[in-house]
Parts: C-alpha cells; structure tokens; sequence
C-alpha cells in the first residue's frame, strides 16, 4: 500500500513572511480511486470523484467487447483529439515548425523520423497513425498524453526545449515496451488505412 501513498514535506506560509515544513501525501491513481470509493458521496469533491471513476471503468467495459478493428477505430480517434491537444499546448510552448516537433516524438519512439518510418513499412505518403494497428496507435497515445502532460505541468518554454521533451518522452515509452518485451513500433506492420475501416463500419451501420 505504500507504494499507492507517498509520504512528502511542502513548505506553507504561516505569517510574519514565514515558511514551515509540513508533511503531505502524494497519491497514485489507485490510491484516488480507493479514497474516492470509500469517501462521503455528500461531499460535492467525493461525489465528482466517484462518478469520474464510474465513467472510466464503464468506459473500459464497452472498450474490452469490441473487436481489433473497432478498437483500432476507436484509439485512432482518441489520438487524433490528444494531437490537436498536443499541438496547441506546443503552440503555447513556442513551437512554430510541428513538423520537425512531431518528428522529435517518432525519433523518440521509432528511433526513425517520419519519411523513414513512411518508408520502412512502404506506406508511401499516408499518414502513419492511419496505418498503425491498435498496439501501436496506444504507444502513440501514450507518447503524445505524455509529452502534453509534461510540458503543461514543467510550464517548459522554448521550441528547442519544447522538441527535447517530445523526443525524451518518445524515448521512455520506446524502453518500456523494451522492458516487456514487446515488438518496437517500427517493426510493426501496416494495417488496412483507416479510411477504409470507417467506410466497412458506416455500411454496417445501414
């Protein structure tokens, strides 16, 4: 349990322009979630808490019954909402060129830049998210959540700093599936465009 709850110091004002060292806590997601579950539901903080938990897990259910090209359709779209997300948050960092910031990311990730990824899977000039399976669309998603988490919370300025975040992040999610044991995103092979998946979903749906 001790690794859900961790002990921390920060220093408060107690007057007279004076600081003092008291002791806090930070919580991991599953310790928010144990607090949230087992608080008072009149409490207008617990109750968003709960009914945000609610949703997640929801979520998570319609998510696991679907099949790989629904779920492939589904994270393809949240990536698309993160990127626009990431973009204007870069935007705000200071970075005018998005292409050689977008290309920091895949460097990180794909240790390629985007033509050489382009040309490693021989997708010519299609957008390589749109030829990304699932697996690969997550590694994505999880780059791009993270580098706009990052640069928001460090409050970094700076185009240059701005591209080194995206790369260093790109990086640490490449180790992680390093440490798992997973297959590198690059050698991962193209799927069907995702244009064509809408276009088979929207017939069923008629």
């Amino acid at each position: 349990m001790g690794d859900h709850f961790t002990g921390v110091s920060k220093m408060v004002w107690i007057g007279s322009s004076t600081k003092r060292k008291v002791r806090d806590w930070k919580l991991d997601r599953y310790a928010c979630y144990l607090i949230a579950q087992n608080g008072d539901s009149k409490k207008i903080e617990i109750a968003m808490a709960q009914t945000y938990f609610a949703v997640q897990t929801r979520k998570q259910e319609i998510f696991q019954q679907l099949d790989q090209n629904q779920k492939r359709l589904f994270i393809r779209g949240e990536v698309k909402i993160h990127n626009n997300k990431l973009f204007d948050t870069a935007k705000k960092a200071g970075v005018s060129n998005f292409g050689r910031f977008n290309n920091y990311g895949y460097l990180g990730l794909y240790e390629l830049t985007a033509s050489e990824i382009r040309k490693k899977k021989k997708i010519g000039q299609d957008d390589i998210l749109d030829r990304a399976g699932s697996t690969e669309l997550a590694a994505n998603l999880f780059r791009i959540t993270q580098t706009d988490g990052k640069i928001n919370k460090e409050n970094i300025i700076g185009e240059n700093l701005a591209n080194a975040t995206h790369f260093k992040v790109g990086r640490k999610v490449r180790n992680v599936i390093r440490e798992i044991g997973g297959t590198m995103p690059e050698n991962l092979p193209p799927e069907k465009h995702i244009k064509a998946l809408k276009k088979n979903s929207q017939k069923r749906i008629r």
